[in-house]
Formats: C-alpha cells, sequence, structure tokens
C-alpha cells in the first residue's frame, strides 16, 4: 500500500529570490513545508491568490519610515476576493551590493525597489551623491541586474541576494534610521475562523461622492468613536476619478463579524458609496 501523499501548500511572495518579501515569507513557521512561489510585481503577488494560483501570498503594506505601501493597499481595495488573514513585522536593513568591490565614488548608478531607495535616501545623499538612482521592480531584481552588469552599478538588497547572485556587499545597515521595519500582511481567499486567543485587527477601506462635504470624514470616523472602537491607522490614497477626491483606509481592533466593530461597519455604510472590509485578522505579537 502507497503512502498518503499530501498536496504542498503554495506560499507566493515579490520575487525572484532574495527579496525582503522572501525573507517575510521564510520567516513563517508554514513556510518550511510550503512551495514558495515568487512573483514579479505586488499586483501580480495578489492576483496569484485572487486566481488561486497559489494558496496564500505575503505582500508589503506599510513601512516605518516611509509609511504605507501604496500599489498594496489600492490592489487589496479593487480586489474582493482576497482578504487579509494575518500580519507580520521585520527590520528591514539594506545592504549596499555591486559586482566586485569598488569604490563608493566611482558607483555611476544605484538601483532598488522605490522602498528602499527612499529608506536609504541619506546614505545615498551622503555616501553617492553624484549616483543616478533607479527603481526597479524588486530588491533581488536590482541585485541581480548589478551581478550582470560590467558598469559601475550597485544595488540596494539583502545579504541573501548578494550570495545567490554572485554579487558583493559594500557596506551593511545603509537605511537613514536604526529599527526600519516593514510589516507585511497574509493574504488567502477566505479567512480561517478567530480562536480568539490572540488580539483580532481589522482592515477597512471606504470611499463616497460625500468625501467633499464639511464634515464628512468626521461623521463616518464617528462611529467607530461612538462604540469604543480603537482605530490604529488611517490612510488616504486618490480615488483615481476627479482630483480632491480619496479613498481612506483605517486599520481598528476587534472584529467586523460581530461586536462593535461590525456594528461601526454597518454604520459606516450610510454615509459612504463603498465599504471594503479587507480582513479581520490576529494582530502581530
Amino acid at each position: 500500500m502507497s503512502a498518503t501523499t499530501h498536496p504542498t501548500t503554495t506560499l507566493g511572495y515579490l520575487g525572484p529570490a532574495g527579496t525582503f518579501s522572501e525573507e517575510a515569507v521564510r520567516s513563517a513557521a508554514e513556510s518550511g513545508n510550503a512551495e514558495l512561489v515568487a512573483l514579479r510585481t505586488v499586483r501580480d503577488t495578489v492576483m496569484a491568490v485572487h486566481d488561486g494560483l497559489v494558496d496564500r501570498a505575503v505582500v508589503p503594506i506599510e513601512n516605518s519610515l516611509e509609511g504605507p505601501i501604496g500599489v498594496t493597499l489600492d490592489v487589496l481595495a479593487e480586489e474582493h476576493d482576497v482578504t487579509i488573514v494575518g500580519e507580520l513585522v521585520i527590520v528591514i536593513s539594506p545592504c549596499l551590493i555591486a559586482r566586485e568591490e569598488i569604490a563608493l565614488e566611482a558607483i555611476e548608478r544605484v538601483v532598488s525597489h522605490p522602498q528602499p531607495l527612499a529608506q536609504c535616501a541619506r546614505f545615498l545623499r551622503d555616501n553617492l551623491p553624484d549616483a543616478e538612482v533607479v527603481a526597479v521592480a524588486s530588491t533581488a531584481e536590482a541585485v541581480r541586474m548589478v551581478a550582470a552588469e560590467a558598469a559601475p552599478w550597485a544595488a540596494l538588497g539583502t545579504r541573501r541576494a548578494a550570495e545567490l547572485y554572485g554579487a558583493t556587499v559594500l557596506a551593511e545597515g545603509a537605511e537613514d534610521e536604526p529599527g526600519n521595519a516593514t510589516r507585511f500582511v497574509w493574504l488567502a481567499r477566505t479567512a480561517p475562523p478567530l480562536n480568539g486567543s490572540q488580539p483580532t485587527k481589522t482592515s477597512l477601506a471606504f470611499w463616497g461622492p460625500g468625501d467633499g462635504s464639511p464634515g464628512w470624514l468626521v461623521r463616518c470616523l464617528s462611529e467607530f468613536a461612538f462604540r469604543g472602537v480603537n482605530l490604529t491607522k488611517i490612510e488616504s490614497r486618490p480615488l483615481r476619478a476627479r482630483l480632491g477626491h480619496y479613498r481612506f483606509f483605517v486599520d481598528c481592533e476587534g472584529d467586523a463579524r460581530s461586536g462593535p466593530v461590525a456594528d461601526a461597519v454597518a454604520g459606516l455604510r450610510a454615509h459612504c458609496e463603498r465599504v471594503e472590509v479587507l480582513g479581520s485578522y490576529p494582530a502581530a505579537r
């Protein structure tokens, strides 16, 4: 009698191998027996969950230095078959990486994902003031480009990427502030039941035609305040319609499926054209 085989869980992340997103997905306990799937962009990573190409995926949503990851917020508000089922926070410490040892003043171009470029802006101004700064799809893609390019280029990325692509670390800790951290969220098509043993967080997006009228946002937020629901974050993103209209993103304590948060969401719908619950999930410890 043959042994029973169990299907492998597939976990998606922003690739290629060697990104900070890969570090995040590998930090999860469930990654040990899972197949890790590298995706080309954040949107591709979200859509891989939406289309059932992976069981779950991790995407960056917020950085302690540069704030929200706009593309992640926008895609999550648009794709309603994907829900946030968890979160994790990891320290982000980019390395300056080149194909081989090179003096910093000789570097002509620095490439990376837009977030590390912004997180290391002061380091770049102080140490490579004449270098051209170029954004690419991911930190690992930047390292891979630099490793294959004979020109005096450098990348901001992970030590693992340097090892994977045969490059050299020129400097570590290039972030502008110590403790630079990124919050990632786990995505799935359906949310498992919450067991109640860990504090719960809910993420929401809302927008509507009243966002230009006096007091509209206050009335929306008062639905939470009147019920004693604590908001832990609020952001706005352009609605991509007329200038001056926004989509608002809120994180709050509690579960949107019951209790005060559910009541607040119901009250919010009276003020808004759209209210999307992006997920209720265990808060990071």
